[in-house]
């Protein structure tokens, strides 16, 4: 008699927790499938605005005429006609030789390092100053070779100065015909012409920003406002006057990470309904039944 009463006991339990179960599943089942009505979604305005993307390049500031004065023979040096900081044309006289032989600067720039003394003797091939001119100055970038073809000389590009949190103006001047090759990796020398900026200093870090694609007055959305159907179709959802989202196909095309440009089936300044993201997540299995 115990043992019997034991197993009404436990089929009972089971067919309690049994009941809860269904109870408990129908009760989501509902949940699942029941409209849910405006109330679950925010409106989003489709917006007219310009979409740019970039491809963007690192490098360094440096001067575009950097050059040593030479010695091409044994000279006596008699008199040093700079001192170093000092800012020379081309064709200034920057030494003189104990034979009165004139040694002058090849190009305009700052005297940055003089390397001899007064009445000391050099050698041919010996270097006598430096000059580099900061009045001119550029930046040389690294370009991977599949982003070559979206260059070309004398083409404005956007540098970033990091340092000083600016963007200047630059120009392409140089590209270069044989790729470097570091640890297995190709790459190309891009040298652009910076506009003049007191500000800058040779070996600021620079970015580059070479533009890669462009939508202008284009009709886009938030991307995260876009949904896609079980063939990868992006669709958005658009308000009815029963209350539940309707589904629009639309085509789209380039995105920033933020917003993406809608080609077709929708016109700016029309509202779309934006689900939460667990709606969302919702909504788009309900689209796939």
């Amino acid at each position: 008699m115990i043992a019997r009463s034991n197993k009404k006991k436990k089929k009972k339990k089971w067919l309690f927790w049994g009941i809860i179960g269904i109870f408990i599943s129908a009760v989501a089942t509902a949940a699942f499938f029941m409209p849910r009505g405006t109330g679950a979604y925010q409106e989003e305005v489709a917006e007219t605005k310009d979409i740019i993307t970039y491809y963007n390049f690192s490098g360094t500031i440096d001067s575009k005429n950097r050059r040593s004065i030479m010695s091409e023979k044994p000279l006596q040096i008699c008199e040093i006609k700079v001192e170093q900081g000092d800012q020379i044309n081309s064709g200034d006289v920057v030494i003189i030789t104990e034979t009165g032989e004139e040694i002058k600067a090849p190009v305009n720039g700052e005297v940055s390092q003089i390397l001899i003394k007064e009445n000391s003797q050099v050698m041919a091939g010996a270097e006598l100053v430096k000059l580099v001119d900061y009045a001119n100055l550029t930046t040389k970038v690294k370009v991977d070779e599949f982003s070559l073809k979206f260059l070309k000389i004398d083409q404005e590009v956007g540098v970033g100065i990091n340092a000083l949190g600016k963007e200047l103006t630059g120009t392409i001047s140089d590209i270069s015909r044989e790729a470097i090759n570091e640890n297995g990796v190709s790459y190309f020398i891009a040298t652009i012409d910076l506009e003049k900026d007191g500000n800058l200093r040779i070996g600021m870090t620079t970015e580059a920003n070479i533009v890669k694609e462009k939508a202008i007055a284009a009709t886009t959305l938030p991307m995260e406002v876009i949904l896609f159907d079980d063939e990868k179709q992006p669709y958005v959802l658009l308000p009815s006057k029963e209350g539940e989202p309707i589904k629009q196909p639309i085509t789209t095309g380039i995105n920033d990470g933020m917003v993406v440009e809608v080609k077709t089936g929708l016109s700016a300044g029309e509202n779309v309904m934006h689900a939460t993201e667990e709606e969302g997540l919702l909504e788009q299995l309900l689209w796939r039944r």
